[in-house]
């Protein structure tokens, strides 16, 4: 029934060249921190935001699907990043006996140090982009844009 309904709507002949090229400039921009990352720290954008997220969170420590959701990667996943942080000593884990989603990551002294470094990267990345330049007017209305495309 929701692809019979939406065969019927128009779509604008925009709407799917503007969305790839969206999606095309996103994942550019991912790879572009990504790459900055892992050239001087050795980690992954992926990583990067697992450590923001955890940094960020009670010092009790966060269940892997929590994180999940945080960051925007399934949970397996997150229990894949998290095992190479843990073995460098980035990150500590909290096995829960009853259900091994509901294990706790907490990020460890070390990790804040590369998390902390880590950022000042990121930052310096971003420096280098023009939105960096932009006037306060066109990053609202960017910033809009983005709200109107996420909304449900």
């Amino acid at each position: 029934m929701y692809y019979a309904a939406m065969k019927t709507s128009k779509l604008a002949p925009h709407t799917e060249p503007v969305i790839l090229q969206f999606l095309e400039v996103a994942s550019a921009l991912e790879r572009k921190l990504d790459r900055a990352l892992s050239n001087i720290k050795g980690i992954s954008y992926s990583e990067y935001r697992l450590l923001k997220t955890l940094a960020e969170a009670t010092a009790k420590g966060v269940p892997r699907i929590v994180l999940a959701n945080g960051v925007g990667l399934t949970a397996s996943a997150v229990t894949r990043a998290l095992k190479p942080l843990e073995k460098l000593g980035y990150v500590a884990t909290q096995r829960s006996e009853r259900d091994a989603r509901q294990s706790l990551a907490v990020i460890t002294a070390a990790g804040r140090v590369l998390l902390n470094d880590a950022q000042g990267i990121f930052q310096d990345t971003l420096r280098e982009l023009p939105i960096n330049t932009a006037s306060p007017l066109k990053i609202t209305e960017f910033q809009n844009r983005l709200k109107e495309l996420g909304a449900k």
